[in-house]
């Protein structure tokens, strides 16, 4: 069971506010450019805040990112060193082995986060990509059970999680789906609170 400690708020870098640990905010983007900008600044205020900062995605180049935090006077190699910043495939973290596994990857966010505090970061926060690909894996039927679930660790185990969905690989109805299980969304540079989300409760009620 995770420990809940004293708030700890910080700029997500790519939007105006500040949130406590413990948002789960989904970003639909269509340009890979503006992806890429997210990730880069999110990447980069953890880092600043003195957070465990943890990205799953395919496609982002370490050249760029050494170059991007190198600008900022900031290191990947010591920041990988010293356990604060961590990248992993998106398809390694979602569909390994061929399968989509939410009991898996939960226990991963959870793990995240006790590595985090045991370590003697403020707090954690982690990006990823969701890839078109995960629709043709076994179990991705989950994905919005997983979605959900990830809102109810959260409160348990508060750490800043953002869920980035590219609008040209998911059709409209399965990114209406996906807004429903996340409480906040990223309208360009501005988080809000989304209008179509669900409490995990009730989703999971209706639809596992």
């Amino acid at each position: 069971m995770c420990a809940i400690p004293q708030a700890h708020h910080a700029s997500l870098g790519f939007t105006r506010q500040n949130l406590p640990a413990g948002g789960h905010i989904c970003q639909i983007f269509s340009n890979d450019e503006d992806r890429l900008d997210a990730v880069l600044k999110f990447l980069r205020s953890g880092l600043e805040a003195g957070e465990r900062v943890a990205c799953f995605t395919d496609k982002l180049d370490n050249a760029r990112l050494v170059g991007y935090l190198a600008d900022h006077r900031l290191s990947l190699e010591e920041y990988t060193g010293s356990g604060a910043f961590s990248k992993t495939d998106a398809s390694e973290v979602y569909f390994a082995d061929g399968c989509f596994d939410p009991e898996r990857l939960l226990g991963s966010l959870r793990k995240l986060r006790e590595d985090a505090l045991a370590g003697g970061f403020v707090a954690a926060r982690v990006i990823g990509e969701m890839m078109a690909d995960v629709l043709h894996v076994a179990g991705i039927s989950r994905l919005l059970e997983y979605e959900a679930r990830v809102s109810l660790l959260l409160r348990t185990c508060p750490m800043t999680a953002v869920c980035q969905y590219d609008a040209n690989a998911f059709d409209g109805a399965t990114i209406m789906q996906v807004l429903k299980v996340h409480p906040l969304m990223v309208i360009r540079d501005t988080i809000v609170h989304n209008p179509f989300y669900l409490p995990p409760e009730d989703f999971l009620a209706n639809h596992c």
